[in-house]
């Protein structure tokens, strides 16, 4: 009996370059998403992450590399004639159509029968909640139904790849919550394989299948939401995922150990890990009345469920963060002492990568 062959990815990108003129905005980019994944392009302004999206829509040619859709190399092919639907940032909603209009718009331009438009228009405005708004101009809607217009535009169109290029960065933050979980729901529900691209590393944690973290037109990371917080990649990772983002202290020869830059009579990592940075996640510092890493208050944070204290460690001008449940009116040059998880990340100080053997804290620190 032979197994079935293997369903091709729907998204497979193979040493993505793109140059505009001398600059380099891609560089070798190589990933790929099966059927299915929400896929979240992530990372800071300038990283490549739109580029990146352009690139697989067929917007913007490569300079090198392949892009697979669907098991198909898309490479000359318009946009049109790659089986993908796109939102933009801006929605891109015509301001004299109405909304019923606007959805089918790209159906009426491939010449798509009338009665089969009107199926999927209505199939979409149900799904999305707009059916009393089809007779509206955009000019007429809020900015949340201004996006559900342009997302029923992609969901008509049956395409089963659809991407996204930062579509909820109009919204303010509670509209922006909502159209999260509208989005994720939708995706599941239809069965897309979807590419979004953010620099909300909330969006992306709490969206995303699959992250893949950019910086300067490069891959730094490619794994799911749990995988990049738990174990980051790099010391750029680490500070760009988690709010606050891990703490990375320098560490130092001490007695026994290895011990935070500027606190050499407190071990806090096992011999051998000296010049090496220790990476601490804020949730996992807590407090203490006994034994701990002396620390100095330097400011205090109350958001409510929880307070961030910024600490000054030692002399050497560290600073390691904590988030502690509940409200701390803690001044600035409060002495505390803190009790730190076991050795979990370890970072080579040259490089910033990820030194992969796990280690665990001494019994003294």
């Amino acid at each position: 009996m032979t197994s079935a062959p293997a369903q091709p990815h729907a998204i497979r990108l193979e040493g993505v370059s793109k140059e505009f003129g001398t600059a380099r905005a891609l560089s070798g980019v190589t990933l790929s998403a099966a059927p299915g994944t929400f896929l979240v392009l992530l990372g800071p302004s300038g990283c490549g992450k739109s580029t990146l999206l352009r690139v697989i829509a067929g917007l913007e040619g490569a300079t090198a590399g392949t892009v697979r859709l669907s098991g198909r190399d898309v490479a000359g092919l318009p946009p049109a004639a790659r089986g993908i639907s796109m939102v933009f940032q801006s929605y891109a909603l015509f301001p004299h159509l109405s909304v019923a209009e606007n959805i089918v718009f790209g159906l009426r331009a491939r010449g798509t029968p009338r009665a089969e438009r009107a199926a999927r228009l209505a199939r979409a405005a149900a799904m999305l909640g707009l059916e009393a708004l089809l007779a509206r101009r955009p000019s007429q809607l809020s900015g949340g139904q201004q996006q559900r217009v342009a997302l029923a535009r992609a969901i008509v169109a049956e395409a089963p790849i659809c991407l996204m290029d930062e579509p909820l960065s109009n919204l303010d933050a509670k509209l922006r919550a909502e159209m999260r979980r509208e989005i994720r729901a939708l995706q599941q529900r239809l069965g897309l394989t979807m590419v979004y691209v953010t620099h909300d590393q909330a969006e992306a944690m709490s969206m995303a299948d699959q992250v893949v973290l950019m910086r300067e037109g490069c891959v730094e990371q490619d794994a799911s939401p749990a995988e990049i917080y738990a174990r980051p990649a790099s010391t750029f990772v680490a500070g760009f995922i988690g709010t606050p983002p891990m703490s990375l202290l320098r560490l130092v020869p001490g007695e026994g150990g290895a011990a935070v830059a500027g606190t050499p009579g407190h071990v806090v990592a096992p011999p051998g890990t000296a010049g090496a940075l220790l990476g601490i996640r804020p949730e996992e510092v807590v407090p203490t009345d006994g034994a701990g890493l002396p620390v100095t208050v330097t400011a205090a944070e109350f958001l409510g469920a929880e307070t961030v204290l910024a600490c000054a460690v030692g002399t050497a001008g560290e600073v390691l963060q904590a988030r502690i449940p509940g409200h701390h009116a803690l001044a600035a040059g409060t002495p505390l002492r803190l009790r730190l998880p076991p050795c979990r990340h370890l970072f080579d100080a040259a490089t910033g990568r990820r030194i992969p053997q796990a280690v665990r804290q001494p019994a003294h620190a």
